[in-house]
């Protein structure tokens, strides 16, 4: 058995829960893994039992709390998978409580195996008159000492990977980046573009789906004018849009789904459309979800810390409504969305369950 901890679980909907219960299912189907999660959260109210998956919660956030849930569940030879993100655990992404809850844990257990995912690290670049500015030195203390603190680390950025290397030089001298799986499944065999419906989906939460038609519709009608695109369907929590239709084009909105249900229409869609930094796509859900389902990814223009993509690139791995001299075609999309698959499948949820076999079991 392993220990994941996690910020919070279902009905809270949020990316690393969805990612944390995915590897746990993959664990147990794979492998014969069973998992137990404890959620950092005491003021989460969720079923004690998810999918026969045991759920935990703290009590309070503290050390002891931890410790003492831990010590409930626990062997001397237990295997903990933290998902960290610091402003999960603590609303100024300062967890003391469970660094140190997690240090207190390792004293008392001489055969523990602690390994970390970092999905976050610390807040930079802020204004000087924000919170996040004064707690920026707090919060890279307190990924130093995880660093320190873990047998094995692991990241999905490779920006990520070179900061947590200067935290701790000499400590886990090779740390994996795995770009986040699609939590909307992962189809063996998908069908060309040809095959599927002219049809353009937007996905994702709701901050990103709003900044698409804020912010990018003139991308979005010109992908739809030049790929001659029939029908969009929008896809997650409920908006409240300005606009009902894209070049006369109705906006079809399907509101929240199941995985199951958003898989099948992007296995019958030609496109995707995100707005999410570019610097941060193997950060993206959205569009891991899109890579994985052989759409062609379509965005604008748009990065948060500079040109620096990770190894994805401009009209290969996606194409950029904004940005491009010459038109859209289906052949160009077939291109992008083949290389964007490829692309996804050396870090697929098997990949993932894989990196973290060795590093809990046999590293």
């Amino acid at each position: 058995m392993i220990i994941q901890i996690v910020p919070q679980m279902p009905p809270v909907i949020n990316g690393v829960s969805d990612y944390a219960t995915i590897l746990a299912r993959k664990l147990r189907q794979d492998f014969g893994i069973s998992t137990c999660f404890v959620v950092g959260d005491p003021n989460w109210n969720g079923a004690t039992e998810i999918e026969n998956f045991q759920i935990r919660k703290v009590d309070e956030r503290s050390a002891k709390a931890l410790v003492s849930v831990l010590k409930e569940i626990s062997s001397s030879s237990t295997k903990i998978l933290l998902q960290y993100v610091g402003y999960g655990y603590a609303p100024r992404g300062c967890p003391f409580w469970l660094v140190d809850g997690l240090r207190q844990w390792q004293t008392k257990t001489n055969k523990g195996t602690l390994v970390t995912m970092f999905h976050e690290l610390y807040a930079t670049g802020y204004p000087i008159w924000s919170s996040a500015f004064w707690t920026e030195p707090l919060q890279k203390y307190l990924v130093a000492r995880l660093v320190s603190m873990s047998d094995h680390i692991n990241t999905n950025k490779p920006e990520y990977a070179k900061i947590l290397h200067k935290l701790c030089p000499g400590k886990n001298q090779q740390i994996p980046t795995l770009p986040v799986f699609s939590n909307v499944g992962e189809p063996e065999k998908i069908k060309p573009l040809a095959d599927r419906k002219p049809r353009l989906v937007v996905f994702g939460n709701t901050g990103n789906r709003l900044k698409v038609y804020e912010q990018s519709t003139t991308a979005l009608k010109r992908v739809c004018q030049e790929l001659d695109i029939q029908e969009i369907i929008d896809i997650g929590p409920p908006i409240n849009l300005s606009i009902s239709a894209i070049n006369d084009i109705p906006i079809v909105k399907l509101g929240q789904q199941s995985a199951e249900n958003i898989s099948e229409i992007l296995q019958d869609s030609w496109v995707g459309f995100f707005h999410y930094p570019l610097d941060f796509l193997t950060r993206s859900g959205t569009f891991a979800a899109y890579s994985a389902h052989g759409v062609t990814p379509v965005g604008t223009t748009y990065y948060a810390w500079g040109k620096e993509q990770d190894g994805l690139e401009i009209n290969k791995h996606y194409w950029l409504a904004d940005n491009q001299t010459r038109e859209m075609s289906l052949e160009q999309g077939q291109m992008i969305a083949n290389q964007a698959y490829t692309w996804y499948q050396n870090h697929n949820a098997s990949a993932h369950v894989k990196t973290l076999i060795n590093q809990l079991f046999y590293q």
